[in-house]
């Protein structure tokens, strides 16, 4: 760590533009537009409601919040809004976002943002339905008494370089919101159905299942051409009797709790 980084605990809120690069094919100019309001729409919000906008980098909006109560608000405002200015736009010309909200302890350097709270973040933002919102279980427990919205809970997800398991909360922002996005969307570009608890679950178990897999495979080749390639007797059976060992208890455990 720098002597200009510090640390700090923070709420993060994560948006990204659903569909950009198809509706910049479609319309260049008019899209670009779009992102732009969108943009300063969100921007406004963000002020409105005592955050800062951290990074604007292509279709994705990075802000940080000193309260969890007034980031989850600030992300309902937004997306209603939004929901609204689309109301008014042909269906082909709707831009939907995706947000995420977590609550955690970043690295500051140079006002930039870094560290697992923000990727957390970021990955509940990919998770969300178009229109939606995620929020982590750290900021639930925050807001869950104070705010005039429900929460559905989806259960603990398996993020990306995080090595516990975050529990995950989708905001319910009917009337407006998610559902309006799902049935405004284009009838050629499929919307991401609605986030079941076991099916995402099993689909993360499947993926490390084939990473498993992958590097076992991986490892026993390398065993056995570094064996061939030493010359003498072969004994490159020996750790791969280990790495099959170790392969098969993994396998049983991850096909354990998909059933």
């Amino acid at each position: 760590m720098t002597p200009s980084t510090e640390r700090k605990l923070t709420t993060i809120l994560s948006a990204d533009a659903v569909g950009y690069s198809r509706l910049m094919g479609q319309d260049e100019t008019g899209t670009f537009a779009t992102l732009k309001a969108y943009r300063e729409l969100t921007a406004e919000r963000i002020a409105e409601h005592r955050g800062r906008v951290v990074n604007t980098a292509g279709d994705s909006i990075l802000a940080e919040f000193p309260s969890v109560v007034k980031a989850v608000e600030c992300a309902v405002e937004i997306q209603r809004t939004i929901a609204e200015r689309n109301a008014a736009l042909a269906k082909e010309k709707q831009m939907w976002f995706r947000v995420g909200v977590n609550l955690g302890d970043v690295m500051v350097d140079n006002d930039d943002l870094f560290g697992d709270g923000v990727n957390v973040a970021a990955r509940l933002q990919a998770l969300a339905d178009p229109g939606g919102i995620l929020i982590s279980g750290t900021v639930f427990d925050h807001v869950k008494d104070k705010l005039a919205v429900s929460f559905d809970a989806l259960g603990s997800k398996a993020i990306k370089n995080i090595s516990a398991q975050v529990p995950v909360y989708r905001v319910v922002l009917e009337p407006g919101g998610a559902a309006t996005a799902a049935a405004a969307a284009p009838a050629h570009e499929p919307v991401d159905p609605p986030h079941d608890a076991r099916q995402i679950q099993r689909r993360e178990r499947m993926h490390r299942f084939m990473m498993s897999t992958a590097y076992a495979a991986t490892l026993i080749v390398f065993l056995f051409f570094i064996n061939i390639l030493s010359g003498g007797e072969l004994w490159f059976q020996w750790p791969t009797l280990a790495i099959l060992l170790v392969y098969a208890l993994r396998t049983i455990v991850l096909f354990r709790k998909m059933l």
